[in-house]
């Protein structure tokens, strides 16, 4: 067999145990609670691996590692920024989102915020979190689709349109089955995948350079921009570009499809493990990713496009059957997050927005992700900005718009209805101001503005 065709048929396989427990959750699903929220029975592995699988994305291992080969250790910011993220959600949101779930009743993040407003306003709610939340994921499925297309692009010499296809139709095909129990218990299964990709690269490719001090004067030898934390900064663009890096882990809790598995979990006694397992495996692939970007500089030195070298580094440091493992990791973190994206597109436009019942809603949900995931597809072709940009936008169009309301109403607090509506159109609006005047504010990441003045618009409008 030759390289190529042992590759391919590792690929094959994988696809198949994906499509596998597609089939599988189809036949656990027979309610809108079993569809959208899994039948609230995740248990502490399946609800924390699924979490951080939809939250680390593409943007994580070909995004994160790009940016580590591109900019050096100057990346290294990004640990802390989304570590304190992954804090941020299990530590506060988690166990007081499950316990108002419980007491609600709610299926979605929007249904819960929207809870207690007067009937005119909480329509109003409804359709504005469902504008937003569509145009955001929208964007944000597209750069996943698109580094679909750049991992079959390079390994297979496919034509980028084509290898968009083939990964957003196979994403559709398991999500539509099974709706949130495939989509869980496949992240579950990708999540172990990447934590293992995250581990290996990283180890023979550190072997391959000889060290940490062969990497360290690898990465000199390459630049003195490559060994500078500061990125050449000083002043004003250095506090921007730290506040900004740090500032990524705010936008965690305001993200549907990562919260959405603590409304999910099966009970608040699973959060401790759960918090546990999310937090190592968090360390894991994250450190994992900017170590391989960084030996991927020292080993290979230049490349047109950064956010390829962990699929670089796979084809060339491993046999085509581990390199098939590899490659199906840098898949697992596509899909991990494209399949909860797309679900919670999809209970948005049939759940959230209608008042259809039962097996009606369940096939305008499958429809709605069909037709959604068809549009990302068709947007990823024609994306022109990198993984790494994309996803940070649509990040902070959906952190700001919920994450504040979020906090505050876990808090205990409540927020008058109008101030709600405000706090999440400003949340969303910022972000959009803030793109075209990013550069003259020394490149200040758009989502601590907007989170910010979303929050003030919550603080405004606590009732005392």
């Amino acid at each position: 067999m030759g390289d190529t065709a042992a590759l391919v048929m590792t690929l094959v396989v994988y696809k198949v145990l994906l499509l596998s427990v597609g089939f599988w959750a189809s036949r656990r699903t027979t309610t809108d609670a079993d569809f959208y929220l899994g039948g609230s029975g995740l248990g502490p592995w399946v609800a924390a691996l699924s979490s951080a699988a939809s939250s680390s994305s593409a943007w994580t291992l070909l995004g994160v590692s790009g940016v580590a080969f591109t900019q050096g250790v100057s990346a290294i910011w990004l640990l802390p920024a989304c570590m304190g993220g992954f804090l941020l959600n299990w530590l506060v949101v988690a166990r007081p989102l499950k316990r108002e779930t419980d007491r609600t009743g709610a299926v979605t993040l929007a249904e819960y915020l929207a809870e207690g407003s007067p009937p005119k306003r909480h329509r109003a709610f409804i359709v504005s979190a469902s504008l937003v939340i569509l145009s955001s994921l929208l964007i944000y499925v597209a750069s996943q689709f698109q580094a679909a297309g750049k991992t079959f692009a390079e390994i297979l010499d496919m034509e980028f349109s084509t290898a968009v296809l083939i990964g957003g139709a196979v994403v559709m095909v398991y999500t539509i089955s099974g709706g949130f129990w495939a989509a869980s218990v496949t992240d579950m299964i990708q999540g172990i995948v990447m934590a293992a990709a995250s581990i290996a690269v990283p180890l023979v490719a550190l072997i391959e350079v000889g060290g940490f001090q062969e990497l360290w004067n690898g990465l000199g030898n390459a630049g003195e921009m490559y060994v500078d934390p500061w990125r050449g900064k000083h002043g004003w663009t250095l506090a921007a570009f730290l506040i900004g890096t740090l500032g990524i882990g705010l936008g965690y809790p305001g993200q549907p499809h990562v919260v959405n598995r603590f409304m999910a979990l099966r009970s608040e006694k699973d959060i401790r493990l759960g918090t546990w397992i999310s937090i190592v495996w968090g360390l894991v692939i994250y450190m994992g990713m900017l170590l391989a970007g960084w030996c991927g500089r020292v080993l290979v030195g230049s490349m047109e496009d950064g956010e390829k070298i962990l699929i670089c580094l796979s084809t060339d440091l491993f046999s085509p059957v581990f390199g098939g493992i590899i490659l199906a990791a840098i898949l697992s973190a596509i899909m991990s997050t494209a399949d909860s994206q797309l679900l919670v597109c999809g209970s948005t436009v049939s759940y959230d927005l209608p008042k259809g019942k039962g097996k009606r809603r369940i096939l305008l949900n499958r429809l709605t992700i069909l037709g959604l995931g068809g549009a990302a597809i068709l947007a990823a072709i024609n994306l022109s900005a990198s993984i790494f940009d994309s996803v940070l936008f649509a990040w902070s169009g959906l952190g700001a718009a919920f994450g504040p309301l979020l906090l505050v109403r876990l808090s205990g607090r409540k927020v008058a209805s109008s101030w709600a509506l405000a706090s999440l159109w400003t949340g969303f609006l910022v972000t959009l101001v803030w793109m075209p005047i990013k550069p003259m504010v020394g490149g200040l990441y758009e989502l601590v503005p907007a989170f910010f003045a979303s929050m003030l618009c919550v603080v405004l409008g606590i009732r005392r």
